[in-house]
C-alpha cells in the first residue's frame, strides 16, 4: 500500500519507528489547514511562516519524546500546538511592551482570489474583507474561533469540538450565535457584501 493512503496514526507509527518520510506526508496533508489557522491568528506572513515551523519542530519533539497518545486526533492536536504556540508568542510580546490590540486581529479574508481583477473591484473587495474582518474581531472569542477553524480551516464539526474540547452541539451553536450575530451587525450597520 502506498504511504500517501495511510492512516494518521499508521503515519505517527511509521515515524516513531524511524520512517522519516512518514512525517512528510502528515505536514502535506495538513500544511494548509495549519498554516492557514496561524495565518488567520496573527496576520502576518513571516510570523505565522516561524510559528508554523516551530508547531512542527514541537510535533517532531512530542513524538519523538513518546508524548502523543493517538485518539485519531492527529489534526486537532497539531492545531492545539499552534494554537500555544501563537499565544506563548503574544504573551512574549506583551512582556517586551510590543505589542498593541490591532496586533491580535484576524485577517479573515485574505485571499488570492482578489488579486487579478480590476482596481474598482478590488477597493472594493478590499473594503468589504476590512468590514467583515470588523465584524469577526467583536465576536465573542468561541465564536470566532468556530468561525475561523469552519470556513478558513475546512475542519469538521466534530474536529472543531476536539479541538475546542467541546461537544459537537455547542460548536454547532457556536457557529449558529457568531452567523447570527454577524447578520445582525452587517444590518445595524447597513453594510452591502456585494461588489454589484
Amino acid at each position: 500500500m502506498n504511504n500517501i493512503y495511510l492512516a494518521d496514526n499508521e503515519l505517527v507509527d511509521r515515524f516513531v519507528s524511524g520512517d522519516k518520510n512518514s512525517l512528510e506526508l502528515l505536514i502535506n496533508r495538513y500544511r494548509k489547514q495549519v498554516y492557514t489557522y496561524i495565518y488567520l491568528l496573527v496576520k502576518k506572513q513571516h510570523l505565522a511562516e516561524d510559528i508554523f515551523q516551530d508547531t512542527f519542530i514541537k510535533v517532531i519533539k512530542s513524538l519523538d519524546g513518546g508524548k502523543y497518545q493517538d485518539n485519531g486526533k492527529f489534526l486537532a492536536w497539531v492545531l492545539r500546538i499552534a494554537h500555544n504556540l501563537v499565544i506563548d508568542h503574544y504573551r512574549k510580546e506583551r512582556q517586551l511592551n510590543a505589542t498593541s490590540r490591532e496586533d491580535f486581529g484576524l485577517d479573515i479574508l485574505n485571499s488570492q482570489k482578489y488579486a487579478v481583477k480590476p482596481a474598482e473591484d478590488s477597493m472594493i473587495d478590499r473594503q468589504i474583507r476590512k468590514d467583515i474582518r470588523g465584524l469577526i474581531d467583536t465576536l465573542p472569542e468561541e465564536q470566532k474561533e468556530v468561525l475561523i477553524l469552519r470556513q478558513y480551516c475546512e475542519l469538521s464539526f466534530k474536529e472543531i469540538a476536539d479541538h475546542t474540547n467541546v461537544s459537537i452541539n455547542t460548536a454547532l451553536g457556536r457557529m449558529r450565535y457568531a452567523l447570527i450575530n454577524l447578520r445582525r451587525m452587517v444590518k445595524e450597520k447597513n453594510l452591502t457584501l456585494t461588489a454589484s
